[in-house]
Parts: structure tokens; sequence; C-alpha cells
């Protein structure tokens, strides 16, 4: 009979929110950019502006609301949708598998409704990019060791890197969207904080307590004895 250890490996779909949320914002990028001569993500994947400028929030349009979701879809370049792939992928799996596809997908509409309408309200020129996810998922991720009486010392230091330099940019004229960048940044530190673990994952631990607990008790009875172009990109 052959060992399970001999069996080979497959490739498997195994986060599928974060995997088909990157496939969709590549195929956004590839329908605009070959197919639709760069027509199709300023009309469907852009958030628009505040009032009073050239593409301000229309509050009769459906889809202009449509837009302050599907604005994390729309990508200026293959470099700009690299850059932010390159955190939700590394980022998306493990975050998926801590709290559920189901509520990863829950952030990243929040987040994305989040930022759209900051953008609608408040900026002057309309908002692309999927940097303010890639975002939310960092601040998320360096809370992965929280716990009841303890803030782990990484997020910290990544609020203080990651805001203080957010805050340097902002001063500076540029394409790239700082606001979204900070209100993603919130969104995962709040849901980092609000949010718990799915059952499974917390099932797993407690599975590995009783052996954790065993370990500490004779280690103690041991002693007792002797961790911008025309739009914001982000």
């Amino acid at each position: 009979m052959a060992s399970k250890n001999n069996t080979p490996y497959h490739i498997s779909y195994n986060a599928p929110v974060t995997l088909t949320f990157s496939l969709l914002a590549a195929l956004v990028l590839l329908i605009d950019m070959y197919i639709l001569d760069m027509h199709l993500i300023p009309a469907l994947f852009i958030a628009p502006s505040r009032q009073g400028t050239l593409c301000a929030f229309n509050w009769k349009s459906g889809l202009d609301y449509l837009k302050l979701f599907t604005h994390v879809l729309g990508h200026a370049d293959w470099e700009h949708l690299l850059a932010n792939l390159s955190f939700i992928l590394l980022l998306g799996p493990l975050l998926e598998s801590k709290y559920g596809s189901r509520m990863l997908l829950l952030m990243i509409i929040i987040t994305a409704f989040v930022t759209g309408v900051i953008n609608a309200c408040f900026l002057p020129t309309p908002l692309m990019g999927a940097s303010g996810i890639a975002c939310m998922m960092i601040l998320l991720a360096s809370l992965a060791s929280l716990s009841q009486h303890e803030i782990p010392l990484t997020f910290l230091l990544v609020v203080v890197l990651y805001f203080g330099r957010e805050l340097i940019a902002a001063r500076t004229e540029g394409t790239i969207s700082t606001a979204a960048h900070i209100a993603g940044g919130i969104c995962g530190s709040v849901f980092g904080f609000s949010v718990p673990a799915k059952k499974a994952s917390r099932r797993r631990t407690a599975a590995r307590r009783p052996a954790a607990g065993t370990a500490g008790t004779a280690a103690d009875g041991a002693l007792h004895s002797d961790k911008t172009t025309d739009q914001k990109l982000s």
C-alpha cells in the first residue's frame, strides 16, 4: 500500500476571497487596457470626488454609489496593480485562515466603502486602487498575536512607522491617496481589536493549551523544588 506521504502535491484554491479579489482586479485592468481602450475603469471603477469638483459625487446616480465599493478593483496600470497585490496575496490567505472567508470579505467591503465615502466627501480628485485594502491587511496582520491582556509591540511599531510615513507623505502633492491609506489602516486596527478569530482557529488553540498547561505546571513544580494624475491612486 502506498504511503500517504507519497501523495503528489496539487494546486488548491486555498484563499477564495483573496484569490477572487486579485483575479477580478487583474481582469478589470486587462479588459480596460486591451479590449475597451481605457474606458471600463473610468466608467465603473473610480470613486467620485467631493462636491464642487470636476468628478463630483452625484447623489442622484446609483452608479456613483456602486463606485464607492468598486473603486478598489480599478488600477492605473500593471505596476500599480502588482504593488497592491504583493501585499494582498501575502497577507490575505493568512487573515482568511484566521477570520474566515466571509469575515474577510466583509472587512474588504467595509474598507472599500469607508475609503470611497471619505473621498466623495472630502477629497478633490477621484480615487482608484486597492491600497486601502492592502493597508487594512497590514495593520490587521500586525495584531495577529493580540491577546486579552497584551497589545503586540510590533503593532505599536507598525502604527508609528505607518502613520508617520503617511502624515509626511500627505504634505507633498502627488498621485497617491494618503487618506485612503490612513483610512484603510484605521479599519484594519478596528477589525483587529473587535473581530474574534473564527471558531475553528479557537478550537485549534484550545487543543494546544492542555499540553502547554501541563508543561507549565511541571516547570512551576521544578522551580518550587529547586511576544496625482487625474485621480488619486490607492
